[in-house]
C-alpha cells in the first residue's frame, strides 16, 4: 500500500546537489539566467539547482510566470520562458530496448501508433514512432510538457494500453517552440 519511491535512495545527506558536485564539479559554478528572448534576467549559483519545468525558486521576478525551459550546462546558462515553451513535440531515444512485434526499424518506418510515458505520475500519451535523423523518435499527437534529456520513456501498445513495447532513455527533445529547436 506504500506509494512508489520517486527518489534516489543513495543520497547520504539528502542533497542531490552535493552528489552532482562530486560527479560534475563544473555543474556547481554560477552563470546566467536568460529569457528565451535573450534578456539576461539574473545569475544563478549552478545549473545543478534547476530542472526542466521548474517554476519556483528561480531567483528572478518579471511579473509573468517563468519556467526553466532549457539548461545549457556547457555555457552554464539556465533558459527560462513561458509555460508554452515547455511543450515538446517529440523525442529521440538511446539505449532503446524493443520488445514489440517485428523490428524497431519496421515500426518506425510505418509510423506505428504507441502510447508513450515520460513521467511516472502521468498517463501515457498517444504518439507515433518515426525517425529523426538516423535515430528512432517518438512524435506526440499532443505536445507533452517538461520532457528532458536523460528521463526514461516507456512505449506501450496503443490497442491494449498495457503491453510494453519497449523503452529507453531520452537522448534529445524536439521542441514544439521553434525558439528551442536550435
Amino acid at each position: 500500500a506504500k506509494p512508489d519511491s520517486q527518489d534516489i535512495c543513495f543520497v547520504p545527506s539528502g542533497s542531490y546537489a552535493d552528489v552532482v558536485k562530486k560527479l560534475r564539479p563544473a555543474a556547481g559554478r554560477g552563470g546566467e539566467i536568460v529569457h528565451l528572448d535573450g534578456r539576461v534576467l539574473g545569475e544563478h549559483n549552478g545549473v545543478i539547482h534547476y530542472t526542466i519545468g521548474q517554476r519556483r525558486g528561480l531567483g528572478v521576478a518579471t511579473g509573468e510566470p517563468l519556467f526553466v525551459v532549457k539548461i545549457d550546462a556547457a555555457a552554464r546558462r539556465v533558459i527560462v520562458g513561458p509555460r508554452e515553451a515547455l511543450l515538446t513535440a517529440g523525442l529521440t531515444m538511446e539505449e532503446l530496448n524493443w520488445l514489440g512485434d517485428g523490428s524497431l526499424e519496421d515500426a518506425c518506418d510505418k509510423g506505428l501508433p504507441v502510447l508513450a510515458r515520460v513521467r511516472s505520475t502521468r498517463e501515457p500519451l498517444p504518439a507515433r514512432l518515426g525517425w529523426d535523423g538516423n535515430g528512432p523518435a517518438v512524435f506526440f499527437d499532443i505536445p507533452e510538457e517538461g520532457v528532458a534529456k536523460g528521463q526514461a520513456c516507456v512505449l506501450y501498445d496503443f490497442s491494449s494500453k498495457s503491453r510494453v513495447l519497449g523503452g529507453g532513455f531520452i537522448a534529445s527533445t524536439i521542441a514544439a517552440d521553434e525558439r528551442l529547436s536550435a
